[in-house]
């Protein structure tokens, strides 16, 4: 495992334990940034108009379409990085 993916694993588990839920735009970043560094580009159809949330997960990952899976998750640390540092 490289420095970086433990890193992103580390990040993975402590955005778990925040000690408050982040509002919904962070948490959609957190989700895209999370897909795409693990899983790469959306995948699969967009779901239903009426899944609001399954479309508003969906859209925030394809809107980081074509990030590099190292620069996702690169951000992704940042950001649960941030949140740790804003919430403690």
């Amino acid at each position: 495992m490289t420095d970086l993916n433990k890193q992103f694993s580390e990040a993975a588990a402590a955005a778990k334990s925040l000690p408050e839920k982040p509002d919904n735009d962070t948490l959609l970043k957190l989700y895209a940034f999370y897909k795409q560094g693990s899983d790469g580009d959306v995948h699969g159809d967009a779901p239903g108009f009426m899944d609001f949330v399954g479309r508003a997960k969906y859209e925030a990952w394809k809107e980081i379409e074509g990030m590099d899976k190292a620069k996702a998750q690169q951000s992704y640390i940042d950001l649960v990085s941030k949140l740790k540092k804003r919430m403690s």
